[in-house]
């Protein structure tokens, strides 16, 4: 029942977002036939779209995966952007200053972003567990200091020397580096989301772990009459909030943008965690809510 009007509760504003867009058209004389029309095919059957929807909803999925953890353990962490920004920043830096053969560095690369986002967000678990203080407002905030950090180093010690004036911007990561050429995706690309989703799966819907952040999450103190650990396992959850966020600023640095993501619009983040509510909090439904964002 629970699990029925919680689908209800995420698909109803969906579907009132869609009727109200066509009254709207029916309203200004546009064929709504046509509209639905350019929709699928901008997302799905154009050239190149299917692919650019794949693009744009890899950020969203990974932080919404992310912040799913977070969310059963019953903590609101909403730093996504600033999380994937330093994930970025991470992997950039370990790209451009550590030299090596591409087998060693690429990976290295991947793991400072995943360390740097996991540790990012770590941070407000370790203010709310042991100080109490509020999770939404430390997120939040560690997002614009993310933003600022993330500035800093673009427009100073990785700047790239070719871009005059203070515009944010780091050298193109090495080609040899890049798991995508261009704006698109790859089989690279692919196969580490299917991992990630596989991960998440296993360990939020599989796992005695997914069972115990639940517990905590809904019923905490019966989990603390049964002896879990609550605290542990909500600093679990944001360390993997952050690594899964981290891994989506790798994945930009490596992949499309080949560069960190810059700039102090919370755009990606804030979209994630509705992917991640409107998915019901459930890895395939976050999977669907992602690609349905992504178009």
């Amino acid at each position: 029942m629970n699990r029925a009007l919680s689908a209800v509760s995420a698909i109803l504003p969906i579907l009132l977002a869609v009727l109200l867009s066509t009254a709207l058209f029916l309203a200004t004389g546009y064929d709504v036939g046509d509209v639905i029309s350019g929709v699928i095919e901008g997302a799905v059957t154009g050239y190149g779209s299917f692919w650019q929807t794949l693009r744009w909803s890899m950020p969203l999925l990974l932080i919404a995966l992310g912040f799913l953890f977070c969310l059963r353990a019953g903590e609101f962490n909403i730093g996504g952007q600033g999380q994937m920004m330093m994930g970025g920043l991470g992997t950039v830096a370990v790209a451009l200053l550590l030299p090596g053969p591409v087998w060693i560095v690429a990976p290295l690369a991947v793991l400072a972003g995943v360390i740097f986002g996991g540790l990012w967000s770590l941070l407000p678990g370790v203010l709310k567990v042991r100080l109490g203080a509020d999770e939404v407002i430390v997120t939040l905030m560690l997002n614009f200091v993310a933003v600022l950090l993330v500035s800093w180093v673009t427009t100073g010690p990785l700047k790239d020397p070719a871009v005059r004036g203070e515009t944010a911007s780091t050298p193109a990561v090495d080609a040899a580096l890049r798991l995508s050429g261009g704006d698109g995706m790859s089989v690279a690309l692919l196969v580490l989301i299917a991992l990630s989703i596989a991960i998440a799966w296993v360990l939020a819907e599989r796992s005695a772990f997914g069972l115990k952040l639940r517990y905590v999450g809904e019923a905490p103190a019966a989990a603390r009459w049964q002896g879990m650990k609550a605290n542990r396992l909500k600093l679990l959850a944001y360390l993997l909030a952050g690594v899964f966020a981290g891994l989506a600023g790798a994945l930009e640095v490596l992949g499309p943008n080949g560069r960190p993501v810059t700039g102090a619009t919370p755009t990606i983040g804030f979209t994630a965690i509705v992917v991640a509510i409107v998915g019901l909090s459930r890895v395939p439904g976050i999977v669907l809510a992602a690609l349905l964002f992504g178009g």
